[in-house]
């Protein structure tokens, strides 16, 4: 009996705590815009800024990420100039998940 038992305890403690750990990992959500991981973040609208994130959760390739990232940066690099304000960037890659394996 004591056989039976200790398999099926190991069971529900792996089950438990996969969905202890799946649980905390969508606690956090998908990645989300903001002014500390958007460059020129203060540069943009509120729609732009929902766009852009959206845009972001969309890609699937690191070519097409850097693409759009490239123009983004381009884009907010002219508005600060036409402001006269500096441009503070973000401090991650948003593309460098994407980035295939070496």
């Amino acid at each position: 009996m004591n056989r039976r038992i200790l398999p099926l305890a190991l069971a529900a403690l792996a089950i438990t705590l996969s969905i202890t750990l799946a649980g905390s990992a969508l606690a956090r959500g998908p990645w989300r815009a903001s002014e500390q991981n958007t460059k020129g973040w203060y540069f943009m609208t509120p729609e732009e800024r929902i766009e852009h994130q959206a845009r972001i959760r969309s890609f699937k390739t690191f070519e097409e990420c850097r693409a759009y990232q490239t123009e983004h940066h381009k884009l907010m690099e002219a508005r600060a100039r036409e402001q006269g304000r500096p441009l503070p960037g973000g401090h991650r890659d948003i593309c460098e998940h994407l980035r295939p394996p070496r």
